[in-house]
């Protein structure tokens, strides 16, 4: 069943729908770091405009992303050469 909740992003409130306990404390999560982000980001470049400081924000969330799958295709790739490696262990000890 799905929860309406709101949530407060640079200083505009939005109206969501979570469909879980899980997914609405991942929400409510997403929304504390972005505000973080951007905080950060205001402090950093002052005078900045809103849609740069977001954009930042944007592009920032956007590499961690693409870095932390480039992290999990390394290790999937190295979890598939030592099945691998096992396998053949195994077989070649047959």
């Amino acid at each position: 069943m799905d929860q309406r909740i709101t949530i407060r992003i640079a200083d505009k409130d939005y109206a969501l729908k979570a469909s879980s306990p899980q997914q609405e404390e991942l929400i409510r999560r997403a929304a504390a770091s972005i505000n973080r982000k951007i905080a950060a980001f205001s402090e950093k470049y002052p005078g900045k405009e809103m849609v740069d400081i977001l954009s930042f924000v944007a592009l920032n969330e956007a590499m961690g992303s693409f870095g932390a799958q480039q992290s999990v295709d390394a290790v999937k790739a190295e979890a598939e050469s030592l099945l691998k490696d096992i396998s053949s262990y195994l077989d070649s000890s047959k």
